[in-house]
């Protein structure tokens, strides 16, 4: 498990990361292409590939476009069994811990595990938990679940306990793509202190400050799609401000 021990590491050494996420449901190639540009300029650590609904051909065209082009992890994040695919680094084998939707928590992965059986990909299984974001996202919509609030801390640390208790491997917090607000402060903090497994927050980082704030409360990964979609130049400025954090973090060490 290669990538997953790439994330060890690097969360044992107190090191940020940064993964762009390149939803099919929304490609703008010629903007895909300059995003790549700058993130293989930036350095980021990986590139997640997947959305909330299915469109088969674009994540074969996007998948092919960064194993052409770039050295850099590329893990599938699958909405559903039909965007998996083999060409790639990794997968994280997603499941809604934060509803109750049995095709969510169980029922896709049976779909995909004989795909999965004869596939060299390294699988990642991963708690996916859905946090308010403000506005109903897609993932609401399709996964038909509840979003946990913002404000209930409790239920975020148990279920997220739970999850890692079950043997997951990481812990997801998403807000949702497009959210207006992101996983808050405290419910990041709160989490990533009961946690022994790497924790990844995503969902409504659009500035530097908000993609900060996330890591310097216990995200170990953020993850930001649309944000830079819009504007690919800001990887190299969040960029920029997580190697500061690692910098820091290694002098200390």
């Amino acid at each position: 498990m290669y990538i997953y021990n790439k994330i060890l590491e690097s969360r044992n050494k107190g090191l940020k990361q940064l993964a762009v996420l390149i939803d099919p449901d929304n490609p703008d190639f010629s903007n895909l292409e300059k995003l790549v540009e700058v993130s293989i300029r930036s350095k980021v650590d990986y590139f997640f590939v997947g959305g909330s609904t299915s469109h088969d051909n674009q994540i074969d065209k996007i998948l092919e476009l960064l194993n052409s082009q770039v050295n850099i992890p590329v893990v599938i994040f699958p909405g559903n069994d039909k965007q998996i695919r083999s060409n790639a680094d990794a997968l994280l084998l997603l499941s809604m811990i934060s509803g109750r939707n049995p095709e969510y928590l169980i029922g896709q992965h049976v779909q995909s595990a004989e795909i999965l059986y004869h596939s060299n990909i390294d699988i990642i299984p991963c708690g996916y938990m859905l946090i308010d974001g403000g506005k109903m996202t897609a993932v609401n919509y399709v996964s038909q679940t509840q979003t946990i609030g913002q404000d209930d801390l409790k239920t975020a640390r148990n279920t997220a306990l739970a999850g890692q208790f079950l043997g997951l491997k990481l812990i997801y917090l998403e807000a949702g793509s497009g959210a207006l607000n992101p996983v808050n402060e405290s419910m990041i903090n709160s989490v990533s202190k009961i946690l022994d497994i790497p924790l990844i927050v995503g969902g409504g980082i659009n500035s530097v400050d908000k993609a900060i704030s996330g890591l310097r409360n216990g995200a170990d990964i953020i993850v930001i799609g649309n944000a830079f979609e819009k504007k690919p130049e800001l990887v190299k400025d969040i960029t920029g401000a997580i190697q500061s954090i690692n910098s820091f973090s290694i002098e200390l060490d």
